[in-house]
């Protein structure tokens, strides 16, 4: 027994961070779906299958759901719901390297650096420090929208105790951008209310920004030249962050306008207005709905222009998925400083490294094509809608990028489908949470950098 400890010890040393991540993910979804099928935890009609599928939507803060939130899970069952998505959310990498720093004590400066890097930066033996951090701001932003929502925006709902809950679950999911909710029509009954709408739109935005940016602006709260203080990472996702949503917004108004059966244009100018902004910003990557998603209410140009948001996706560090607003910022540079014949990528003067261009350019490229292999395994599910008529490629491709991007949006594909494609996005949600490069690297391990130079050689393009 002792010997098989020991061995135990030995690869569990052994394990990289990406490995580690990965184990500890699976782990966690395990149990979890073991707890969500008991009865204390949720009805009848959910068993293994649909607790296994939930908890991987909460785990990987998607909000996809072969369930109703609010009818077939009990109240246990919803606090478990909650506390994945905040697992989820705050962190699983944050969470593994936490614990890892026990579990491989006495590791290297260089471990602990490719370590810190591997996850996200959080910062070399700072980890504790920073993840406590963390759970003190994401507790002091959830907390207000609690109060603000229990106050003044769930007013309707006339039990104390209800309307308490309900506004906790919803800002947990908001901040983390997890997209679950109480109701099974999202929040279309607050389409009208502009204090539910707002403070939605600030949880999914503060969580999204990620803990490296609200850092940043809050030690440069007091500054005189508060933008120039910024590091250029902070400036970047701000910036990119800020002209996103306006972009959706915008272009959610001038795609709906074209099509007369567009669901949004009967209502008013001012509620049509609020409607934009809201799904501008929950697209990337929350997850939450105040209209109707579905082919007979959003115009194919606006699915696109969706799809292009949500694989975009939030900021690093943050709570949300895609491929990242920096990753993209990245890439606008790089194909401006090509098409100008320039040999170095500069942002706001000052100049990229070749190698975090490559990895954006790997990251998007991988990222594309996974969502396009989804795609086509997914289009081998024959399924139907609810109406009797098959499934459009664009509905399947809009629910891939969905689980990929862990958005949780939903144009009514995913409880229809089979389990095999139900397994499609499984794969998909805890491939997109856990990042496609950190995957690859736990499977195939890490390569140390060679030292050989070749020789160069035109490549014509």
């Amino acid at each position: 027994m002792r010997e098989l400890l020991e061995r135990f010890q030995q690869r569990r040393s052994r394990l990289t961070v990406p490995q580690f991540t990965v184990l500890t993910g699976l782990l966690v979804i395990a149990v979890g779906t073991l707890l969500m099928a008991l009865p204390v935890f949720s009805s009848e009609q959910v068993g293994l299958w649909e607790a296994m599928f939930t908890v991987i939507s909460a785990i990987t803060v998607t909000g996809l759901s072969v369930v109703d939130v609010g009818q077939e899970l009990t109240f246990p069952g919803q606090v478990l719901l909650a506390l994945l998505i905040l697992t989820g959310g705050l962190g699983l990498m944050a969470i593994t390297t936490f614990l890892q720093g026990f579990v491989q004590r006495g590791s290297r400066l260089r471990r602990r650096l490719d370590r810190g890097r591997a996850m996200d930066e959080f910062g070399v033996g700072g980890i504790g420090d920073t993840f406590h951090s963390i759970l003190i701001t994401a507790a002091w932003v959830i907390g207000m929208g609690t109060l603000v929502l229990y106050t003044i925006g769930f007013r309707d709902i006339p039990v104390p105790r209800e309307r308490l809950w309900a506004s906790l679950f919803h800002c947990i999911s908001a901040y983390n951008n997890a997209g679950f909710g109480l109701w099974s029509d999202s929040l279309m009954d607050y389409r009208a209310s502009p204090v539910v709408n707002l403070v939605i739109m600030v949880m999914i935005v503060s969580g999204g920004i990620g803990y490296r940016v609200t850092n940043d602006l809050w030690q440069n709260r007091f500054k005189v030249r508060l933008i120039r203080s910024f590091s250029l990472h902070t400036r970047l996702v701000l910036r990119w962050t800020i002209g996103l949503i306006l972009i959706g917004a915008a272009g959610m108004l001038f795609t709906e306008h074209f099509t007369r059966s567009s669901g949004l244009t009967p209502l008013p100018w001012w509620e049509e207005l609020q409607v934009v902004f809201f799904q501008s910003v929950s697209t990337r990557t929350a997850g939450f709905n105040t209209v109707p998603l579905s082919v007979e209410v959003i115009s194919e140009a606006g699915l696109l222009l969706m799809m292009t948001l949500m694989f975009i996706g939030a900021s690093p560090g943050g709570t949300g998925g895609g491929i990242k607003t920096t990753t993209f910022a990245c890439l606008v540079a790089a194909t401006r400083s090509t098409l100008r014949g320039e040999d170095t990528v500069v942002i706001r003067r000052r100049a990229i490294s070749d190698k975090v261009v490559l990895r954006a350019v790997g990251v998007t490229l991988a990222s594309l094509l996974f969502v396009l292999l989804m795609a086509l395994v997914l289009g081998l599910d024959r399924g139907v809608g609810t109406d009797g008529q098959p499934f459009s490629f664009l509905e399947k491709l809009f629910t891939c990028i969905s689980a990929f991007a862990t958005v949780g949006l939903d144009v009514g594909v995913t409880a229809e489908l089979n389990r095999w494609g139900q397994l499609v996005l499984m794969v998909g949600m805890f491939v997109g949470r856990i990042g496609i490069l950190l995957l690859l690297s736990a499977v195939f391990g890490s390569h140390t950098t060679s030292r050989i130079s070749y020789q160069h050689e035109e490549l014509y393009l």
